[in-house]
């Protein structure tokens, strides 16, 4: 009864947070909110553009596309629970978050976080699948595979942000409610908390160190037999599609992993706010807008899909034009 008493008083000590962001220069906050505003429109555009090309062209009816249409749904909800917000902020003088609003808004980020974690090393082992035995392809990533294979990327996400977010809120936050950050991350909320977070930052060491550990040794080892069949492969042709398919995605996991490496699995005490900020930015605004890009240009089925759903819509426009009659 005294530990939920106190879990209870420490809610009401801090009711609403403050999101103090970058700076208070107002030309500059303007200026940002332009920037981010664009940023966030084209990764909304670039992803749900992607996921109803891949629902409409039926030659991306494939376990490959269907990973990838779920990567940008995914980035589209991670840049829409961080963006929004921010934006707003940007332009107005109350920059609070309730106590409530910031535990969902830890709580999804964390979740489409970590899920995306999760989906990067599936899609490594549908490159595996489909690249060093392409005879069992439709066997081995099979809807019966590929489907639990996205189902459990979202219940580790969930069930990581679930420790994450029931640790972090049940600390006392009596002091400052200033969140020197855009939003509600792990670090800045454990900097500003009165308990001892020594447990908490283990938790976000030991827990985010093993799933980087696991996720990066499975591309890895996927990516050791990708490059075995590779040495195999006598066609250069064969060769170059291989690479075409797997550069995208090892860029998009080098990416995203560096700065999760970069931004969690380190001491406490290195930790800097400011250029913490810098690097929240990039994985949770930037990244979602560049994997579009990413997977796109460098992937012919798609580039392919997106030029015929051009001129299917440029078509469709210019009849309807000519059947167009004023009166």
């Amino acid at each position: 009864m005294d530990s939920h008493m106190i879990h209870l008083r420490n809610v009401t000590e801090v009711s609403v947070f403050i999101l103090t962001g970058f700076t208070d220069d107002f030309d500059l906050q303007v200026f940002i909110f332009l920037l981010f505003l664009t940023i966030y429109l084209f990764t909304l555009v670039g992803n749900l553009g992607l996921v109803a090309l891949v629902i409409s062209d039926i030659r991306l009816h494939k376990p490959m596309y269907y990973f990838l249409s779920v990567l940008s749904f995914l980035d589209a909800c991670y840049s829409t629970v961080v963006t929004p917000k921010m934006l707003i902020n940007f332009l107005t003088k109350d920059k609070s978050i309730s106590f409530l609003g910031c535990a969902a808004q830890m709580f999804l980020f964390v979740t489409f976080g970590t899920t995306e974690c999760f989906l990067l090393a599936a899609m490594a082992y549908d490159r595996y699948a489909a690249i060093y035995n392409p005879l069992l392809y439709s066997v081995s990533m099979s809807p019966r595979v590929y489907v639990p294979l996205i189902i459990a990327s979202y219940v580790g996400g969930i069930l990581h942000a679930t420790v994450h977010t029931v640790a972090t809120f049940n600390l006392s936050f009596c002091g400052s409610n200033e969140i020197r950050h855009i939003f509600c991350d792990i670090p800045p909320l454990l900097a500003i908390s009165c308990s001892d977070t020594h447990t908490n930052q283990l938790l976000l060491f030991y827990l985010v160190g093993a799933i980087e550990v696991v996720t990066i040794l499975i591309v890895l080892i996927s990516y050791g037999f990708i490059l075995l069949a590779i040495l195999r492969m006598n066609s250069v042709e064969g060769r170059q599609k291989v690479f075409s398919t797997c550069g995208s995605h090892l860029t998009g996991v080098s990416i995203y992993h560096g700065t999760i490496l970069f931004m969690y699995v380190r001491p406490s005490s290195s930790y800097a706010l400011e250029h913490d900020m810098v690097v929240s930015i990039f994985y949770t605004i930037v990244i979602p807008m560049l994997n579009p890009i990413i997977y796109s240009l460098r992937n012919k089925d798609v580039k392919e899909a997106m030029r015929k759903f051009a001129e299917r819509n440029w078509f469709a426009t210019k009849v309807h034009f000519w059947n167009f009659d004023p009166k």
